[in-house]
């Protein structure tokens, strides 16, 4: 089984123009593990790689549905390992690069679920009580029973919230002892596994304003406009997206524009934050300091080159 590279890690850490490099250097193709990439429009406030800036390497799961379309995690390996499979059939290297922890394990790893442990009328229920209260206060309550999940789930993210809540109520169990006992089971690909980050985090935070800041110079507030106004924006998956629903008070007239900026920028630090808690849980992936005196490429072609 010939193995595929993997670059994961917060956002605005660097995957996009490291994987570019890497692709060059190593013959490969690139496969986004982003699950707000996959939508049609949602470009600047998802970080998408713009036609230049790939470069000329083909880039693959971006622009799959329109974000009206609600898009799961099994689409999303059903449709990605077609395209790993016809990139090693080809005789190139897949490089998976994003920040989605979910859609990585979930590609790398056959899943065993439990689909009997479920209960609609229990998470129907689970929904409405956050409609009512919000989010944070359904998350506050997975907080007591299942800490980790509850740290890695954001307030909006209502429909993971009420699953783990779910599976608890019904097995007893939370989901992350069922993920870390139960859920990976067989290795569907073998991977070289990289994961960047920094200890500097005012580093990183500073590199997540600069680069809201940059989206905002090059038309964010009016893609943000457009999506937002779109029919299918509160009901769709594409809504839980950072970088749009935080300008919804500036365009309803009830907030600034730069108090929406500094939300954004706020949401997008502590998303990274999460993502960081994410990865360090995978005890198979290779960090890759970005501070270090070497670059992450020479780091990583070092790596592979002595494999």
């Amino acid at each position: 089984m010939k193995k595929i590279l993997v670059i994961a890690g917060p956002t605005a850490i660097g995957k996009t123009s490291l994987s570019i490099a890497l692709a060059q250097i190593l013959d490969g193709e690139i496969v986004s593990a982003d699950s707000m990439q996959i939508y049609k429009m949602l470009d600047i406030g998802t970080a998408k790689p713009t036609v230049d800036e790939r470069c000329g390497i083909p880039h693959h799961m971006l622009d799959v549905c329109d974000p009206s379309v609600r898009y799961s995690v099994a689409d999303y390996v059903y449709e990605a390992s077609a395209v790993i499979r016809d990139i090693i059939s080809r005789g190139k290297l897949p490089i998976v690069v994003g920040g989605t922890g979910l859609y990585i394990d979930h590609l790398l790893y056959d899943t065993s679920f439990e689909e009997g442990n479920s209960d609609a009328e229990l998470r129907s229920k689970l929904t409405q009580k956050a409609l009512d209260l919000g989010g944070s206060a359904l998350k506050s309550e997975l907080a007591e029973v299942d800490p980790e999940s509850a740290e890695r789930l954001h307030d909006n993210d209502i429909k993971r919230i009420a699953r783990a809540l779910e599976f608890y109520y019904v097995t007893g169990k939370t989901i992350t002892e069922h993920n870390k006992n139960n859920a990976f089971k067989t290795m569907r690909f073998s991977s070289n596994f990289f994961v960047l980050y920094s200890d500097d985090r005012e580093l990183l935070y500073n590199r997540i304003n600069e680069r809201v800041d940059i989206m905002m110079q090059n038309g964010l507030l009016e893609e943000a406009e457009r999506v937002c106004k779109s029919d299918w924006f509160s009901d769709s998956t594409a809504a839980q997206a950072i970088g749009y629903k935080e300008f919804l008070p500036y365009f309803n007239n009830e907030a600034s524009l730069d108090s929406c900026i500094g939300i954004l920028k706020q949401h997008s630090r502590n998303y990274a934050k999460r993502q960081l808690t994410w990865f360090r849980a995978k005890q198979e992936a290779c960090f890759i300091d970005i501070n270090s005196k070497k670059t992450p490429l020479e780091q990583i072609i070092s790596i592979i080159r002595k494999a």
